[in-house]
């Protein structure tokens, strides 16, 4: 799928069909992630590949809008580690860059996917870290959830000439 293509049709995809995803297929996704920009290259992140259903099921107790991880065969939490940071509170910024690369290879994939958020709602934070058991140094970001759709994904025209400025406000 063409870049452009994959940005204009990314949709957030909330039902998915019951098909596995392959470990190759999750190494291909991650390697896109951590291709993304980074502050000072410092790629101060970390990923938790959740397939456990039970955990995916879970997730819900803590995160309120994640429900549907229950009926998805993935999940990959976007961690920050507050150890590798060269450059201290960029990590938000690196691991938001590192979910968008993610979404987009997803898509380019023909998988759905949505993106969760986890920081900085502490109930959540306390969740994730809980529950994957989280080093003290390492923050979660997001949580994305992802699976074969079951939904079609379209193109949608969203600019908005009103929302752009030029040289100045």
């Amino acid at each position: 799928m063409e870049v452009l293509e994959a940005i204009h049709t990314r949709r957030s995809v909330r039902k998915y069909q019951d098909k596995p995803i392959s470990d190759e297929l999750i190494k291909e996704l991650l390697g896109a992630a951590m291709v993304a920009p980074t502050a000072g290259n410092q790629q101060a992140w970390h990923y938790i590949v959740v397939d456990d259903h039970e955990k995916l099921a879970g997730v819900k107790e803590y995160s309120e809008y994640a429900g549907m991880a229950a009926n998805a065969p993935l999940g990959i939490i976007i961690c920050g580690d507050l150890s590798l940071e060269k450059y201290p509170g960029y990590w938000v910024q690196d691991c938001s860059a590192a979910t968008q690369n993610l979404l987009l290879a997803v898509r380019a994939k023909g998988l759905g996917a949505v993106w969760t958020g986890v920081h900085p709602i502490e109930s959540r934070i306390k969740g994730f870290s809980e529950n994957f058991n989280l080093p003290e140094n390492v923050v979660p970001l997001s949580f994305v959830i992802i699976g074969w759709p079951a939904q079609e994904q379209k193109y949608k025209d969203r600019y908005k000439e009103e929302r752009v400025h030029k040289n100045t406000w």
